[in-house]
């Protein structure tokens, strides 16, 4: 299989860890026989810096042309310290979802054993996790009408949503829950706004399309607690942008480490596919960040080019990693590994330069993958 990937590393560590990817993705080749093709833009605070747009035009038409996006992060102390700031990072990420069309982001939420002991909440409580959050990517609050009076006294940002943007994600998100455990829960304010009533009335006209999956609904601040108290009870959430991502960032912490877990953000034009985490400036350029998340979400790019073995494989080597120790500083502050061996050590994985047989780990200290 040929695919051309377009490549956004980003600010902070975002280039760092995308690097990693971008070599598990070219063991997978190796391994498969297929061949990835990469070229590379700028976005975000990078991008400002060198021609003063957070996107320029060139990255848009690159994205386009390519078979589907692989992003870092972005950000910068600069702006976010800076509330008068007219141009931003993050506007080049808004900007982009809406030029792709981009209109459900999907975070799949799941723990690993070895890690239990990091997270927040009892290992009891978190056993079998596995859920999907599926959220509105490009309406809501986050698009609408924003204005602020001449005295900065005054402000208000727009909520608007459509039937049509409504229904998109809906499909998407029962099709996925048909393939699991068959229950999506809504998740709304529909106490209070009028978009959540809307979101509820057509949402529950798509459920009579989808029989076999079970629909219930809770309200976003009640979820929000459900998350924590009983996250083994959902399969596939469905919500709006703004709740989406509050309750994706919270849900991600159940995992141990924000490093973690992957997304990817599909609709009409090619996908993208990025690490659910920021771009931590304070550790760019250390090789101690985290590339899991970055790794992960190629393996959901791979799923998205119905790959599955190859991501299964992908998937299978990092939960190997995890289990053998071979982890970063946020997971292990003392016994960490640096950022580029664990891709090393995934793409050896891959290739099969690494078994079940002993591993030296004087070696591997040293940034090399050496079997005794």
């Amino acid at each position: 299989m040929k695919k051309n990937i377009f490549v956004i590393e980003g600010d902070g560590i975002g280039p760092e860890v995308t690097r990693q990817s971008v070599k598990v993705l070219n063991a997978v080749a190796e391994c498969f026989h297929h061949e990835f093709h990469y070229r590379y833009g700028l976005m975000g605070a990078a991008a400002i810096d060198k021609t003063g747009d957070p996107l320029p035009d060139e990255t848009v038409e690159l994205a386009m042309k390519s078979d589907a996006i692989l992003f870092g992060a972005i950000g910068h102390p600069k702006y976010d310290n800076d509330p008068t700031a007219k141009v931003r990072p993050e506007q080049g990420l808004l900007k982009l979802r809406k030029s792709l069309q981009l209109f459900a982001n999907i975070r799949p939420i799941s723990t690993y054993p070895s890690l239990h002991h990091l997270s927040p909440l009892k290992t009891k409580n978190i056993e079998g996790v596995d859920f999907i959050i599926y959220r509105e990517l490009t309406g809501g609050i986050y698009f609408g009408k924003k204005q602020t009076n001449t005295e900065q006294t005054l402000a208000s940002d727009e909520c608007t949503y459509s039937k049509e943007e409504i229904e998109r994600i809906a499909h998407l998100a029962f099709k996925q829950a048909s393939l699991r455990r068959k229950k999506l829960t809504l998740v709304d304010k529909a106490n209070v706004l009028e978009t959540s009533r809307l979101w509820r009335k057509w949402v529950q006209q798509i459920a009579k399309e989808y029989p076999q999956v079970t629909l219930d609904f809770l309200f976003v601040d009640n979820a929000a607690m459900q998350i924590i108290v009983n996250p083994k009870q959902f399969d596939v959430i469905l919500t709006e942008n703004m709740f989406g991502d509050i309750l994706s960032d919270e849900a991600s912490v159940i995992s141990g480490s924000l490093g973690l877990l992957p997304s990817a953000s599909v609709g009409n034009g090619p996908a993208l596919f990025e690490p659910i985490h920021g771009s931590y400036p304070q550790a760019a350029g250390k090789d101690i960040a985290n590339p899991l998340g970055s790794v992960l979400s190629a393996a959901m790019m791979l799923d998205h080019f119905d790959l599955h073995k190859e991501a299964g494989l992908v998937r299978e080597a990092v939960e190997w990693t995890l289990v053998n120790g071979f982890v970063t500083k946020d997971i292990d502050p003392v016994n960490f590994y640096f950022t580029t061996t664990i891709g090393e050590l995934i793409s050896d994985y891959l290739v099969g330069k690494i078994s079940g047989a002993e591993l030296n780990q004087e070696n591997i200290a040293l940034r090399k993958s050496t079997i005794i």
